[in-house]
């Protein structure tokens, strides 16, 4: 397996972000009531994670140490406008449902921590296809889970499916399905990532616990 499938195995199926790494949770649940829903908002993250990753790299020697977070921020940013724009432009619809979804896609913590962990530490070929990898990962995760509640939701009548608790119903019979799969794969000594995230409460892997930590050190400093 050379390196470049490598990536796109592991964002697809070894580091899935949705069903294995459990990280972008808000536009997991959020946007997710259909499956169109769910493809723009998964191609328009994979997207800012390739073009992130891209200009990343290419400047990860000459970007200060000290502002590395800021400078990855100013540049997620300039592409999710750029993204927003041309969504506004060409697929006013869809861009209208997913709403501030798109604009938030800057503090999705799959696109900082690709950036951190594997952007700013290696070349531009290889981390153009991590970010093909996550990206495509995510996306298969948004479309099944929003393909299954239409088709439950809209499609048969069951309305809970189409609401908030849908979202996470469908979400825990997929990760189940995916805990399945792990232990075939640990049985194989294939074994999957471990979940890692905010919603496994896994704050001494998560790439972004510096930046909550100082966020909760700031807020219980002003209500002091």
């Amino acid at each position: 397996m050379s390196k470049y499938t490598e990536r796109l195995y592991n964002g697809i199926i070894k580091e899935n972000p949705t069903f294995v790494l459990m990280l972008g949770m808000c536009p997991t649940l959020a946007v997710t009531s259909s499956a169109i829903n769910g493809i723009g908002m998964g191609l328009s993250t994979t997207v800012v994670l390739v073009m992130s990753n891209l200009l990343i790299s290419m400047f990860r020697k000459v970007i200060p140490n000290g502002v590395r977070m800021p400078a990855y921020i100013v540049v997620v940013a300039s592409l999710v406008t750029i993204v927003q724009f041309v969504m506004q432009a060409y697929t006013p619809a869809l861009s209208a449902s997913l709403g501030v979804y798109i604009p938030l896609i800057v503090v999705n913590c799959i696109i900082l921590g690709r950036a951190e962990s594997y952007a700013s530490k290696n070349p531009i070929m290889p981390s153009i296809f991590d970010g093909i990898g996550m990206g495509l990962g995510f996306t298969v995760g948004l479309t099944l889970i929003g393909l299954i509640r239409q088709v439950l939701g809209a499609n048969l009548g069951i309305t809970v499916f189409i609401m908030a608790p849908g979202a996470f119903l469908v979400l825990a019979f997929l990760v189940a399905g995916m805990n399945v799969v792990r232990e075939k794969m640990e049985k194989k000594g294939k074994p999957l990532a471990a979940p890692s995230g905010c919603l496994t409460g896994d704050c001494a892997s998560c790439t972004q616990s510096a930046m909550c930590t100082g966020k909760l050190t700031s807020t219980k400093n002003s209500q002091e």
